[in-house]
């Protein structure tokens, strides 16, 4: 593994940290880079690139870098925002100028509807997608509702969290990323059925 940390990660951490709003969004970043460390131990790859992109990949998605205006933000490409603005961001924090289009193809290739070219993309994806799943998935859907304008209510949110449960286990590369999946998929599956017992049909 290369890369052992340098001045440049403070600063892009304390950068997300600034600008991650609202301010729970904040926490994906440090989950993330710690699931990646999980996922990627014993493997050979680029820690710093897997560390700039796991900060770098969503930054589109905060409020002051995304379109608020619904149909602008309806049509909004956060991954390609974070593509176009992550180079100069980084080379202005000191990150390796020789390294950032593997940052970028991680950031590319992050969503699980993209399949990673390289074991850096593949950690991070993975990581990704476990962020997605178990209670922390769950957290993290359900605090959008009232505020994305997706989640109205909590019916599709719930129903976006059964997709997730669904189809995204089965599209994890790793085996630690897999194993790691297994007790988030049994907390996931049994907060969807309480919800179905103690909601029923009045779920809103």
């Amino acid at each position: 593994m290369n890369g052992t940390g340098s001045d440049w990660r403070a600063e892009l951490a304390a950068y997300i940290a600034r600008e991650a709003q609202p301010v729970e969004k904040f926490g994906h970043q440090p989950r993330l880079y710690e699931l990646t460390r999980k996922i990627g131990a014993g493997l050979a790859y680029d820690d710093d690139v897997v560390y700039a992109a796991a900060w770098m990949h969503d930054l589109g998605v905060f409020t002051g870098h995304r379109p608020e205006e619904k149909a602008a933000l309806e049509a909004w490409d956060c991954c390609g925002y974070a593509l176009r603005v992550s180079p100069s961001l980084l080379t202005g924090m000191g990150f390796p100028p020789e390294k950032i289009e593997a940052v970028l193809e991680c950031i590319r290739t992050h969503q699980p509807q993209f399949e990673p070219t390289t074991i850096e993309g593949a950690i991070l994806r993975d990581a990704d997608i476990l962020e997605q799943l178990g209670a922390v998935g769950i957290l993290r859907t359900i605090c959008k509702v009232g505020r994305d304008t997706r989640f109205a209510t909590f019916t599709p949110a719930v129903a976006l969290l059964q997709r997730a449960v669904d189809t995204l286990p089965q599209l994890l590369n790793l085996p630690a990323a897999r194993e790691l999946a297994e007790q988030r998929i049994l907390a996931h599956r049994a907060f969807l059925a309480a919800v179905s017992i103690e909601a029923a049909e009045h779920l809103h």
